[in-house]
């Protein structure tokens, strides 16, 4: 995939000019050697201009990761630490940052080789807040060596998504269709998120469109579609028009994108698309998401900036689903009860017309928009990609702006399950423990739109971070909460 950031963390060690430097030297060696015994050294970059200890060092060692292009920042307290000095340099660093400290390393050694860097984190943590400085701090942030090169390996995909947030466009096209207000998106937090919007007309997109007609890479992109298909190509009449249509976006992201570096896409399908255009779009969202540009149906603009988030996070490509239909209660007796420790309430389906990647989906087949042929002529519907999504981990979740303009999100962890939806679209048999409860208390309770992201696999740890690093507020990121666990809203006699 493109259109993803790549991270590289600064790992600059500080000491308070009262404790040994050499502590911090050393300390920052072994966790460089930790990292590159572990993991790829590209991700790293050891600042070896000075230990900090006073604001003049700050500014070396700041200006030493910007040049060695370092895009995220690792402030390691190998002693006790200057809690001044590190977290100027926090706050001076224009990208993410993780505080992280040494633990000590034997009890052979606790009077010259004591650093206090577990005395030293409360003391930066304090300064941080005083600073207005957002930095990742783990849930345990004192560690060896070992524990340290963890610790960074798990800030990557953090830094991942707050550095693409940073340089993110998201470009629309249209308003939401009418009756979709659920997908409601004021972009005031946009802008507070840092990420820019080029809200655009469909008449802009029709006009492009009709502009790429006959464009002579359309033969290559039609091959493509085929080979990715293969026995799956029941419509290959529409090839062309999608393939038309495909250019004409990835065009169109070149040419609007501007100074930013990445491009999400929230869409439209319809009400006017299809009968205009004379296909659904859903395919060719699925292939630019499977090359990492999230596309997003009926205009769903947090819906696509969920997307984003969850691919920089995963890096993998994830999906848009509506949290769609219940599990028929005969489908669940023969296919899951005694089979999977999930109760009928824990289940529902995830679908979509047709947008999810074929890498993603058990099997596979181009077909027609059925909700939409049921009062148009099929022929203008065609362009949907239908299959049942494979089993394995997902993590479901969205990040939203409520109408009063307050940044709000939830975080689920389940899976896929090996049942044959018999249904159509892309689609899914979920399970989600205590689904039943969290449906109730956390999305309906919270206002929250029918689409949710699916990122594939369990990653609601790096996506928590995130969260809380951009501004949500730790009451207001909702979860399945365990049984026994009540929500606030949940009647405690049932």
């Amino acid at each position: 995939m493109n259109n993803m950031p790549k991270v590289k963390v600064g790992i600059v060690a500080v000491s308070r000019d009262c404790f040994p430097e050499s502590l911090s030297v050393n300390r920052r060696k072994a966790l460089v050697e930790a990292y590159t015994k572990k993991y790829d050294a590209a991700d790293i970059y050891e600042c070896p201009v000075c230990i900090v200890e006073s604001e003049i060092h700050m500014v070396q060692a700041l200006e030493d990761i910007k040049k060695a292009g370092c895009n995220a920042l690792c402030v390691y307290l190998g002693n006790f630490g200057p809690e001044i000095s590190e977290t100027l340099l926090a706050k001076h660093f224009d990208g993410p940052k993780m505080f992280i400290a040494a633990a000590e390393e034997t009890q052979d050694n606790l009077v010259q080789g004591r650093g206090d860097a577990y005395c030293g984190m409360l003391n930066a943590s304090y300064n941080l807040q005083l600073r207005n400085v957002k930095a990742y701090i783990p849930e345990y942030p004192v560690g060896d060596a070992e524990d340290c090169a963890d610790m960074i390996h798990d800030f990557l995909p953090i830094a991942r998504a707050i550095d693409g947030l940073n340089n993110l466009k998201i470009i629309s096209f249209g308003p939401r269709p009418l009756n979709f207000l659920a997908c409601n998106a004021p972009i005031k937090q946009l802008y507070n998120l840092g990420v820019e919007i080029e809200e655009n007309s469909e008449l802009d997109l029709f006009e492009s469109f009709n502009k790429h007609e006959g464009d002579e890479r359309i033969p290559a992109v039609v091959k493509e579609m085929e080979e990715e298909l293969g026995e799956g190509n029941k419509k290959p009449e529409i090839l062309s028009k999608l393939a038309q249509y495909e250019l004409t976006l990835l065009d169109w992201v070149e040419a609007h994108k501007g100074y930013r570096k990445y491009v999400a896409i929230a869409g439209k399908c319809w009400p006017a698309f299809q009968t205009q255009f004379g296909f659904v779009p859903c395919y060719v969202n699925s292939r630019l998401t499977a090359k990492g540009i999230p596309v997003s149906c009926e205009v769903d603009i947090y819906g696509c900036l969920s997307e984003f988030i969850g691919t920089v996070v995963s890096d993998d490509i994830v999906t848009l689903l509506d949290i769609n239909n219940s599990v028929p209660k005969d489908m669940y007796a023969e296919s899951i009860e005694g089979k999977f420790n999930y109760t009928h309430k824990d289940t529902f389906m995830g679908f979509h017309c047709g947008n999810t990647a074929s890498s993603k989906l058990s099997f596979c087949e181009m077909k027609y928009q059925m909700i939409m042929a049921r009062s148009l002529p099929i022929e203008v519907t065609n362009g949907t990609l239908e299959g049942d999504i494979k089993p394995g981990d997902i993590t479901f979740y969205r990040l939203q702006s409520t109408a009063d303009n307050k940044l709000r999100a939830y975080i689920a962890h389940g899976e896929v399950l090996p049942v044959a939806t018999r249904s159509f679209g892309a689609i899914g048999v979920f399970a989600i423990p205590e689904m039943g409860r969290f449906y109730r208390h956390v999305l309906i309770e919270g206002g929250y739109p029918h689409h949710g992201a699916v990122a594939f696999g369990h990653h609601g740890k790096a996506l928590f971070e995130v969260f809380k690093y951009i501004g949500v507020p730790v009451e207001e990121i909702g979860y399945n909460q365990p049984a026994g666990v009540r929500y606030p809203t949940e009647n405690p006699w049932g």
